[in-house]
Formats: structure tokens, C-alpha cells, sequence
């Protein structure tokens, strides 16, 4: 009986000491394994997705090529507009050429154009005109002086009737001497907060004009 009891203290003792070898054996192969894998984290080096180039466009073989949404690069064609090229104004009674033969035209813009129709309906008067006259005077030497008429007041040898090219019926009558001065320029409305009034533009005559556009230098 003691000698049983002899032999299982000792087999007790024997297999507690074995499950303290083995813990102690453990904790080193644990503790290295924590610090191989702080080390290996140490030296991967740091990678950030946002700073990395977005994906490349895929294609699929078989059918129609894809592009990826996000990296697709479609052109879109630019569309260029250019200005309606300048009309003149054609000369319908008594039309005039320069020294070199050229005829002498002005042009008559849409918005001037437009404002003498509104003129001629408002007043019901389809015969009325716009005389435009260059004299000596203001502070640059010449200037323009502008009035409604009417067509049965025109001279048949002396005046120029022009009218616009885009069908209102629109006409602006000039003597000679003063289409001399008004050859190839553009006669335009303008409407501003000071006032709305017909004007003369880009006169190729004219050398300086002054601020508000109806007086003129030329170059003799």
C-alpha cells in the first residue's frame, strides 16, 4: 500500500515537472516569434493607396473594346463659330464709284436696320429714310449729323439711297460729298444708359474721333 502510494506521488511529481519544462520551453519560441514579426513590420515598407496612379484602361478581347469608366478619355470635339461675315448695303438709286472705279458702299447693321423699321411701322410711313451728312465742324474738324426724311424730299442727281441687305426695307439716303467721307463704314444703333441714337462705326476715313462718335479727323 505505501509502495503504490510511493509510486504515484512520484509519477505526480514527475509529469508536473514535465508541464513546467514545456511551458518554460514555450515562452521563448512565443516571445521570439513576437519579435520577428515586430521586426519584419519594421522593415515592409509604408504603402498609401491614394497616392498611387489610378487603374489603366482594360480591353476585352472577345466583342466590342471597354474602357474602364474611370480612366476612360473620350475626346470631345471642339466647335469653333466664326462671325457672320459683313453685308453691305446696296446702292438702289443713284450708286457712285471712287477714282479707281470701285463703288462706294457703307453697311447697315441688323440693330440699325431694325430700329428703322420699327420707325417706319410706328409712324406708318414706308418712305421714310435716314439722311446721314458729314459737315465742317466739332472738335475733331468733321462731323456726322443724322435726321429722318423722307423720300419724296431726296435729290435724284445728288443722293445715294442704300438700302439693308436683310429684307426690313430699312434705307439710308447720303449726297455725294459726304459718301465720299462715308465709304465703307458701318452705320449701327446703339443703345446705352445715357441714351439710344444711330451712330457711325469703323469709318476707314477717320484718323481720331472724339468720345461720343460724331465728330471726326481724316488725313488728307
Amino acid at each position: 500500500m505505501n509502495t503504490t502510494s510511493s509510486i504515484s506521488r512520484c509519477c505526480l511529481r514527475f509529469a508536473s515537472a514535465a508541464q513546467r519544462r514545456s511551458v518554460t520551453a514555450t515562452r521563448p519560441i512565443l516571445h521570439q516569434s513576437c519579435r520577428n514579426l515586430t521586426w519584419t513590420a519594421a522593415l515592409r515598407p509604408l504603402i498609401l493607396d491614394f497616392l498611387l496612379p489610378p487603374p489603366q484602361s482594360t480591353y476585352i478581347k472577345s466583342g466590342t473594346p471597354r474602357y474602364n469608366v474611370r480612366t476612360s478619355t473620350a475626346k470631345c470635339k471642339r466647335q469653333f463659330t466664326s462671325s457672320a461675315p459683313r453685308q453691305k448695303a446696296s446702292a438702289t438709286i443713284n450708286p457712285r464709284h471712287d477714282e479707281n472705279g470701285n463703288e462706294m458702299t457703307i453697311e447697315i447693321t441688323p440693330r440699325a436696320s431694325n430700329r428703322l423699321k420699327e420707325i417706319m411701322q410706328a409712324d406708318s410711313n414706308p418712305s421714310l429714310l435716314l439722311r446721314v451728312t458729314v459737315e465742317s465742324g466739332g472738335c475733331h474738324g468733321f462731323q456726322y449729323l443724322m435726321s429722318l426724311t423722307d423720300s419724296s424730299s431726296t435729290s435724284p442727281t445728288d443722293d445715294t439711297i442704300f438700302e439693308a441687305p436683310d429684307g426690313t426695307g430699312a434705307r439710308v439716303v447720303t449726297d455725294e460729298s459726304s459718301l465720299e467721307l462715308l465709304k465703307g463704314s458701318k452705320i449701327d444703333y446703339t443703345m446705352e444708359l445715357i441714351g439710344s441714337q444711330f451712330r457711325i462705326a469703323d469709318n476707314p476715313k477717320a484718323t481720331s474721333s472724339c468720345g461720343c462718335g460724331t465728330s471726326f479727323d481724316i488725313q488728307f
